[in-house]
């Protein structure tokens, strides 16, 4: 049975800050993985798993920045990792596996936003391959560590902007004709599919996954974006404030959904759905808040799956 795309009254919301819902939480003696972990919302969900008692693993395409980032942080332990080369997906968790330990939560946090036409890998889109492909295969080679030890929760971070695109069956890389926000909606979609198709094939195992709109927050991740056009948005003014701080989380409540999801016992037994507000989210067909209807479709999930597994050679469930 999947997991209903219902609201489940779990008591918190657009406020919420990430510390508030690990109250009462201790995770000592729990690993934690959290790529992009050292930017925006990436080091706020580090700090307060951390804080929580997690001992945190943040893989890093900047590993000496992430260090420096990092360093006022207890229990945390820096990585190298390039999503858009798959081989250095494999050089990190061949890595990793060689340890010997488990993970308990895997935050794909990680994410470019709206950036100019690049290609990396095979000639793939940059927005697709990084957001998607890089954590398709890292969540996969590091499967043995996830199923160990019960289970694990891996959350996979989407966006309300997923309702830009659906997946582009006829040209997921975008050949015939580049536009940044359709290929940013793509990776996004990509990203709440993968977590439904990962809780269907890892709940007998007890790995249970989530995909999460962590809302609106200013932070590096717009750095392709050029000021004209977020005050076009209305997202900022001309001097750079806020426009509408009704409607932006601070970086601290941005990460907050993304632990609930990870951590809360709210969500035992639950898995396969998107999450927005530290709440399971409601199906949308307009502009309200929610999930597209295609964007948590099974046999879409399963067919990404099978489109993924053949693009980058890798399933763990085969």
């Amino acid at each position: 049975m999947s997991t209903p795309q219902h609201k489940i009254g779990s008591g918190f919301g657009h406020g919420t800050k990430a510390d508030e819902v690990l109250a009462g939480i201790d995770l000592t003696g729990k690993l934690a993985l959290v790529t992009g972990g050292y930017s925006g919302i990436g080091i706020e969900t580090t700090r307060a798993l951390a804080k929580a008692g997690a001992q945190v693993v943040v893989p890093a395409r900047r590993p000496d920045a992430a260090k420096e980032a990092l360093s006022d942080i207890a229990g945390v332990e820096v990585g190298e990792l390039d999503l858009a080369d798959l081989a250095s997906v494999q050089a990190f968790t061949s890595g990793f596996l060689a340890s010997g330990r488990s993970i308990d939560i895997q935050i794909n946090n990680a994410a470019v936003m709206a950036n100019p036409e690049t290609r990396v890998g095979p000639g793939w889109e940059s927005q697709f391959a990084t957001n998607h492909l890089g954590h398709y295969a890292l969540t996969n080679q590091l499967w043995p560590a996830l199923a160990a030890d019960g289970g694990a929760r891996v959350v996979s971070l989407s966006s309300s902007g997923h309702r830009r695109s659906d997946i582009r069956w006829d040209d997921p890389q975008f050949t015939q004709g580049y536009e940044k926000w359709a290929a940013y909606g793509q990776a996004k979609t990509a990203n709440s599919l993968f977590a439904v198709q990962l809780d269907a094939l890892g709940k007998d195992s007890g790995v249970r996954a989530f995909a999460v709109h962590p809302g609106g927050i200013l932070t590096p991740l717009q750095r392709h974006l050029q000021r004209e056009e977020m005050v076009g948005f209305g997202w900022i003014d001309e001097e750079g404030n806020l426009a509408r701080p009704d409607l932006f989380k601070t970086p601290e409540g941005g990460a907050s959904t993304s632990v609930w999801a990870a951590t809360s016992p709210q969500l035992d037994g639950q898995g396969g759905v998107f999450c927005e507000d530290c709440e399971v989210a409601e199906l949308s067909t307009d502009d309200a808040p929610g999930v597209r209807p295609y964007a948590v479709d099974p046999a879409s999930a399963a067919r990404l799956w099978t489109l993924s597994a053949e693009l980058t050679g890798v399933n763990a469930f085969q």
